[in-house]
């Protein structure tokens, strides 16, 4: 079983594999620069589908078929599914996986909820409970728009400290099964408040947790941010960004070249407008499962430390004049 090392994290004992990966996305990320990761990009923002919510439900569904085919396995190898969106009570995975029939848990960590699925698979696998697990996250810029800031219809102008809610979903199958990079450590956050209630400055809400979890992996494990290859916060963006690592410097954790954001690697913030980046539960769970796992499936890179971060809003909490409070998970992942 797995060893705790500190109170936030757990060092995975038993082999817990990511064997394969799902990513579908929409338009926009599908002119993005790692455009060719995805294994499919939909030009339909309504995926055929009559509303939005029932597209992102849609996205949901393929990419968790599509993840269970290419790792060779059936439905009923799989123990468990764990997933969540930024929809009311989940609704975007509820809908798109109810036809599934596996024990599922409906997870909700905001845009942070790709690291928690993945966080929490690990520990059951390696607490003996599953061989195998299918999990994941997605989200769709137009139904969360509409949930959480502006319907599209008005028009409104975004500032400059804005990020782009990515439109997809993302899947992995993790399996005891020794193929593929290895989970080997799994560093949970705390809920962090900043002090933000602007929903267009996701940036700066997020970098407090993703600094918190970051500082207590690396004093918790012993390690230097210069041991991992990539370190890919979620969904900080350029703003996000240049605070963790000015906040994380005054602890004299200093990065190399190997830090950077999903959200900046999905998009070309000057060609496509996206301002500070891309945001949303789809944000690091594509961006993995499509760039990040082809990178160390073909040893361009050896290791990871994936930090997918959450801003844990509420529409009808934050119109009662309440801040935004943050959550971030970190996951090492590594080819043996």
């Amino acid at each position: 079983m797995g060893t705790r090392v500190g109170r936030h994290t757990v060092k995975i004992e038993k082999p817990v594999h990511i064997v394969s990966t799902a990513s579908y996305v929409g338009k926009k990320e599908g002119e993005g620069p790692i455009k060719d990761y995805f294994d499919y990009i939909i030009d339909d923002m309504m995926f055929g589908e009559k509303s939005w919510e029932k597209a992102e439900s849609k996205f949901f569904k393929k990419a968790f078929e599509t993840a269970l085919e290419k790792s060779g396995k059936k439905f009923e190898d799989i123990d468990y599914m764990l997933a969540g969106d930024l929809l009311n009570q989940c609704g975007g995975s509820t809908f798109g996986l109810r036809d599934f029939k596996i024990p599922f848990f409906g997870i909700y960590g905001a845009c942070s909820t790709f690291g928690e699925a993945i966080s929490l698979g690990s520990m059951l696998m390696d607490g003996g409970f599953a061989e195998n697990i299918l999990c994941g996250a997605g989200s769709h810029f137009c139904s969360a728009e509409k949930q959480f800031r502006f319907p599209l219809e008005l028009g409104t102008q975004r500032p400059p400290t804005a990020t782009w809610t990515v439109t997809g979903a993302g899947a992995v199958v993790l399996s005891t099964e020794k193929k593929g990079p290895r989970v080997t450590y799994v560093t949970t956050g705390k809920i962090i408040d900043m002090g933000i209630k602007d929903a267009a400055n996701m940036g700066a809400a997020m970098a407090g947790a993703a600094c918190d979890v970051l500082s207590a992996h690396f004093n918790e494990t012993g390690r230097k941010p210069d041991y991992y290859d990539v370190i890919a916060t979620g969904d900080l963006g350029n703003v996000g960004k240049a605070l963790v690592k000015k906040y994380l410097a005054e602890e004299n954790i200093v990065f190399n070249n190997n830090l950077t954001d999903c959200g900046i690697e999905i998009f070309d913030g000057e060609k496509q407008d996206t301002h500070c980046g891309g945001s949303g539960c789809a944000c690091s769970a594509v961006t993995f499962s499509g760039y990040f796992y082809n990178l160390l499936m073909n040893k361009k890179i050896k290791n990871i430390l994936l930090v997918p971060t959450g801003a844990l809003m509420n529409t009808d909490i934050s119109q009662q004049g309440e801040t935004i409070p943050s959550i971030a998970h970190a996951v090492a992942i590594e080819m043996e």
